[in-house]
């Protein structure tokens, strides 16, 4: 059964364990499944899939979509380990630009439901890490944004990453005029 598994102290952040099977076959588990999602509250209507495969020490991030394309996000990790971080862009909120992380990996069956205004990101822990995301709306190139994966005081213990071009080139959180 589905359920959330930690309380994360940010409102509708949710780490989520999925329905986990092993047999000497390997491993079968249920990330997705409507009537749950509907009874925890959460979104149910995904319109994007896709994944990314990254080497050791890469860190991808801080991404979000504006509105109105923001959109409610589950991410989850096929192969490897990975640091995934979000941070809380929504003006409102009594969490406004604190961070929350978690170590995600390919064995414990829990993944990370996003809801809209939070910037994502991760470091990958290790080579050919690979991670889904799903998302409730589709890319728009118009409402893509980020904020610098350096400029909100998570220490991210590396020395030398690497890191696109573009991430690189976002500007910092103190610099970001929030539309959440």
């Amino acid at each position: 059964m589905m359920k959330t598994v930690l309380v994360t102290g940010f409102a509708g952040l949710h780490i989520i364990e999925g329905s986990m099977f092993e047999d000497p076959r390997g491993v079968f588990l249920k990330t997705f499944n409507q009537s749950i999602f509907s009874g925890l509250g959460l979104e149910t209507n995904y319109r994007e899939r896709y994944y990314s495969k990254s080497h050791k020490e890469v860190i991808r991030g801080m991404h979000f979509q504006t509105p109105p394309c923001d959109h409610v996000k589950i991410v989850n990790v096929l192969q490897g380990r990975i640091l995934d971080v979000v941070v809380d862009i929504r003006k409102d909120s009594p969490t406004y630009t604190k961070y929350f992380s978690i170590e995600l990996n390919d064995s414990d069956g829990r993944f990370i439901y996003i809801p809209k205004g939070f910037a994502h990101g991760f470091k990958a822990l290790t080579d050919n890490a690979i991670v889904e995301y799903n998302q409730t709306t589709e890319y728009n190139r118009e409402c893509d944004c980020g904020i610098r994966w350096d400029s909100f005081g998570f220490d991210w213990q590396l020395s030398n990453p690497v890191i696109s071009e573009r991430d690189n080139d976002f500007c910092a959180l103190n610099d970001y005029s929030s539309p959440f």
